[in-house]
């Protein structure tokens, strides 16, 4: 199957670029190249539409220019592969990919299959999330990893000691990964599914983390309000740090109380408490 590529040239690259890629792989493009001077966007052919580029018109302040080329098929894997480095949190952690060799020091490991899903530990969002993991009481907690993508933080939870973790994503490319990198780390308490909130119905957890952008977790705050346990512990990230703010206020209307913010670089993590 082909693929479409879009090539995206910027005036203004930060931070521009990583909400245009978060707002892309919203409407379904699944891989993502930054290049010195822009970004470079993938969808299988039958899969893109012209409307897709409307999305553009939000940012054309801050794009020179952009192309669409269509690929002939390739070995994607092959190519993410060659581009996939070892990703370490401190000391704590250390995400690396089967094929990758040596031996790492580090509290955790977990390995990840590098496909086209989210989550492999290079964006800042997941390093602040699996950070902020390690300072959880986490043993024989029921935990939800809403938008799992690779399935990494699902992965660190249960390595943490919780008792049963949900996975669950949207994209069932995001799905498939995930249950493949479960089997990986030999892990036997998590639950992928492939779908929304609606899912969380009848479902109560300890802690929930969230690592998904700022519009999505505005519609599920309802979902998890009602999913988490009085005195639970909720991680929201994906996310700059300028849009703290509006994400503490939209959240404290389903009764999340502000603890902590944590940040790297422009992007920001943030831990409410259920009341």
């Amino acid at each position: 199957m082909k693929t479409i590529c879009v090539k995206i040239d910027f005036n203004n690259l930060q931070p521009w670029r990583e909400i245009l890629l978060s707002d892309l792989a919203v409407i379904g493009f699944d891989s993502f190249v930054e290049t010195k001077t822009g970004l470079e966007c993938y969808i299988a052919e039958d899969k893109f539409s012209n409307d897709m580029l409307l999305t553009l018109d939000n940012y054309k302040e801050h794009i020179n220019d952009y192309s669409i080329e269509t690929i002939e098929d390739k070995n994607w894997n092959a190519e993410w592969e060659a581009n996939f480095d070892p990703v370490f949190v401190e000391d704590k952690l250390a995400i690396i990919a089967p094929f990758h060799q040596g031996k790492y020091n580090h509290q955790i490991v977990i390995k990840i299959q590098p496909q086209m899903s989210f989550g492999t530990g290079h964006h800042q969002t997941t390093w602040l999330a699996s950070k902020k993991m390690f300072e959880l009481d986490l043993k024989n907690k029921d935990v939800l990893d809403m938008g799992t993508g690779t399935g990494v933080l699902a992965i660190l939870a249960e390595k943490l000691g919780a008792k049963y973790v949900f996975a669950p994503d949207i994209d069932e490319w995001s799905y498939k990964n995930a249950i493949e990198n479960i089997a990986i780390n030999h892990c036997m308490n998590i639950e992928v599914a492939l779908g929304d909130d609606t899912l969380l119905k009848g479902k109560q957890f300890d802690v929930i983390i969230a690592n998904i952008n700022k519009n999505i977790l505005f519609q599920h705050f309802p979902a998890y309000a009602k999913s988490l346990k009085k005195g639970g512990i909720m991680l929201n990230s994906g996310f700059f740090i300028t849009d703290k703010q509006d994400l503490i206020d939209e959240a404290k209307k389903y009764g999340f109380i502000f603890e902590s913010i944590d940040s790297k670089d422009e992007w920001a993590l943030i831990k409410f408490i259920k009341n």
